[in-house]
């Protein structure tokens, strides 16, 4: 009987997914395609996508949507090749966007161009437009103004792309903060679905995952760094604690 639910609640879902609703977004005179999901449709894909695996979660994702609707970033941080390696085993053609905000670590790039050659990732870099990096380099904004400087090099350049997706992917977990903790598997927030695959993957199951497929962690790992942004605005720590040091900031302001 329970196994006959669960395939009446699937069978429900795909039809409510099928019939979303379709917008007509203008970006840069061409006209994109996006759906947007009622508060009833991301309930019923969270029911459905908390009974998976993470790799089932990706496996499915690509069921009920098309590559085209799915944007994936990465930041290319600590422990960033757990989800990139998840992904490129599904769909290796997926595209990630890569945020350069210009103060990154050199380690971080490096990290980058390892990862991108060992998976074969399709990784395309975004960012500020010159006259505005410019500006907070010149102005040192990440120290008067750390959520400007994140608005300008970070939040800024993803607005720009994020009209053409209907489902935006995303590494968070819930250990990591308070805010992440709140979070739902699938939440709409901004304008566009986000998709929390890892969210529920606890520190021990990541770092199983990282040994037993032999994941190379970012080298500032090895440094005391836990979470990995900008060179400006990190310092060694565990956790988050070592971003935006001296700072209540906890967020760069993508995921809120």
């Amino acid at each position: 009987m329970r196994k006959s639910l669960v395939q009446d609640d699937f069978c429900h879902l795909g039809n409510l997914i099928k019939s979303s609703v379709l917008q007509d977004v203008k970006q840069d005179g061409m006209e994109i395609i996006k759906r947007t999901f009622s508060e009833k449709e991301i309930k019923m894909l969270n029911k459905k996508y908390n009974r998976l695996t993470v790799c089932e979660r990706i496996k499915e994702l690509y069921k009920d949507f098309a590559a085209d609707e799915v944007m994936l970033t990465s930041s290319f941080a600590a422990t960033s090749a757990f989800l990139l390696r998840v992904f490129s085993k599904e769909n290796q053609a997926q595209k990630i966007y890569f945020i350069n905000t210009g103060y990154h670590f050199k380690e971080t790039l490096t990290y980058k161009k390892q990862l991108t050659d060992l998976y074969g990732l399709n990784v395309e870099d975004i960012g500020a437009e010159k006259w505005e990096h410019d500006f907070t380099t010149s102005d040192e904004t990440w120290k008067k103004d750390p959520n400007l400087c994140c608005s300008i090099n970070k939040v800024k350049p993803l607005q720009h792309i994020k009209d053409n997706f209907t489902v935006w992917v995303s590494g968070l977990m819930e250990w990591q903060s308070d805010h992440r903790a709140s979070l739902d598997i699938f939440e709409e927030r901004g304008g566009i679905l986000k998709f929390y695959p890892l969210l529920d993957v606890t520190k021990e199951e990541r770092e199983n995952y990282i040994k037993e497929n032999d994941l190379p962690f970012h080298p500032l790992v090895a440094k005391g760094y836990f979470s990995i942004g900008c060179k400006h605005c990190t310092v060694p720590g565990k956790g988050r604690e070592g971003r935006w040091n001296n700072n209540p900031k906890t967020e760069c302001g993508l995921h809120l």
